[in-house]
Formats: C-alpha cells, structure tokens, sequence
C-alpha cells in the first residue's frame, strides 16, 4: 500500500513540474523581417521599355494594341512572358534599403545595366558577395535585389522574339491550309479547310478522319512553339516552296519552306521572320492525314 502511495506522489510532482515547465518557460521571440517594396507602380500601365548596356546598343519594346513588340535593334513580334518577367521589377521587394549617397559605394557610378519603363530608371551595381543579390537604385534609394530580374533584362535578342509563327490575333482563326505549292502536294492541288468544325480536303478521293485531323490540327497547330527564330529576308532570285495558313476572316499568312531536314526552316516574309521547328513534328506538320487511299 505504502509503494503505491509513492508511486501516485511521484506521478503528481511529475505532472506539476511539466505545468510549471510550460507555464513559465522563455517566449520565442519572433522577429519580423522588413520587406521594402521597391516602387508602387503597375506593371501593365507601362508602353515601353527600354534595357540599356555600357558597350553596345539598346534593346527597346513597345506595347502595342496590348502586345509587345521589338522595336529596336530590329522590329519584331516580342515574347510576351519574357518582357513580363522584366517588367515584374516593379513589384520586387527588398530587405536591405539604403540612401542613394555615395552610388560609388554600390558600383552604381559605373552601371552594370539601366532598365527604363517608360520614364521610370532603374540603375543596377555590383553584387553583393553575402547575399548574393545585386544593388539597384531606383528614386534616390538602393535596394538588394535577386539578380534574376538582371539575368531576364540581358537575355540575348533571339530570346525575346516570339517563338510562335503566329500574330496574336492570327492563332485562333485558323481555318484552313493551301498545301498546293509543297512539292508533294503539287499534283493533287491540296487544300484542307475547317468549317462548321468540320474538315474537308480539296482531292475527291480524299476520306479525312474528322479525329485524326482534329489530333493532327491540335496537337501541331494550334499552339506551335519553335525551337528558335531569326531574321528572315528573302532571297529575290530564289524560289521556295510554300504554303498558306487560311484565316476565318478572309487573311492569309504566307509561308516559304527554306529547308526541310534536318530540321524545317519556314520563313515569314512580311514579318522577316524565320522559324526552326524540331525535327520530330516538321514532317507530320506539312502533311495531314487526309486519307487519300488507292
């Protein structure tokens, strides 16, 4: 009985002893960290950009009709995503904020790069070896920056072309193809047309699956990404194959087929604009499964 006593004792001083440990254990302090943003502005009420380097030319955007376009070192459809990421600077934050004093301090009296949205000016120094963030003065203060927002500004220009063949009004009006001009269609004078979301195929003997052109106008055309661009500027002397894409409101867009292997190269002569489309789906992309049969 006295062992039990004992045993019920001790449980009790146990359960006191954790109540007092809780009770008046030390507070975790919880420090809140300072973030300050570094502008109020919106990103999507700025028309142009302008990415400035010390030792060679600029690159300068326009928003237009409210897509991106290239403007300089040549004119050309832009990435649209690319610019975005540039232009999210705006609403970067910072932990450290400092007075725009001594811009020697920073490397900011020797820009590494200058970014302008509109008339706003965004300065970028030297990095910070600590943090690994760069310095960046904007209206009189210097913030650190993840250098993210420099590497997206300093992308070559191939990167900022817009890798679709396609205007943005262009895409979703697709309605048709003139493959005629291709050097295997030639004889058969092939044109295949989307109407009432119905294909039909210009040679009478053709029998197309409304499912496999469904997969082949899907799956390739209608979000066709290249692997890269460039400039484009036709050769008079020379004459390519070629073929049209048909547009619900009467337009269409004209293609030249450069090169076929190993990799296609079609080439957009009112844009000067040439496409390297991958190798895997260059064939299949020329050539639907209209079902000629015997």
């Amino acid at each position: 009985m006295k062992s039990r006593w004992l045993v019920n004792i001790l449980l009790l001083a146990l359960v006191l002893g954790i109540g007092a440990f809780i009770k008046f254990r030390p507070q975790q302090v919880v420090v809140k960290e300072t973030a300050y943003e570094v502008t109020s502005l919106k990103l999507a009420t700025f028309t142009k950009l302008s990415i400035e380097f010390p030792a060679k030319a600029p690159m300068v955007f326009e928003k237009i009709d409210g897509y991106w376009y290239i403007a300089q070192p040549y004119k050309a459809r832009a990435d649209q995503m690319l610019v975005m990421r540039t232009l999210s600077l705006v609403a970067a934050k910072s932990a450290q904020k400092f007075p725009a004093t001594d811009l020697a301090q920073f490397g900011l009296d020797q820009p590494k790069l200058k970014l302008k949205f509109d008339n706003e000016e965004f300065i970028f120094g030297i990095f910070n070896p600590v943090s690994s963030e760069q310095y960046v003065a904007y209206n009189n203060n210097v913030y650190l920056l993840p250098v993210t927002y420099a590497e997206n500004a300093q992308s070559p220009i191939e990167e900022f072309l817009d890798k679709s063949p396609f205007k943005p009004d262009e895409q979703k009006k697709i309605s048709g193809f003139d493959f005629s001009h291709l050097e295997q269609w030639e004889e058969t004078r092939l044109n295949v047309d989307l109407t009432d979301g119905k294909w039909t195929a210009s040679p009478a003997k053709a029998k197309p699956s409304q499912n496999d052109m469904n997969e082949w106008f899907d799956s390739l055309w209608r979000n066709i990404s290249v692997l890269r661009v460039e400039a484009y500027k036709p050769d008079r002397k020379a004459t390519y194959p070629s073929f049209e894409v048909k547009l619900s409101d009467g337009r269409k867009v004209h293609f030249d087929k450069i090169q076929e292997s190993p990799e296609l190269l079609l080439g957009r002569p009112d844009e000067g604009m040439m496409y390297h489309v991958p190798p895997d789906i260059g064939f299949t992309l020329l050539n639907p499964p209209i079902n000629l049969g015997k």
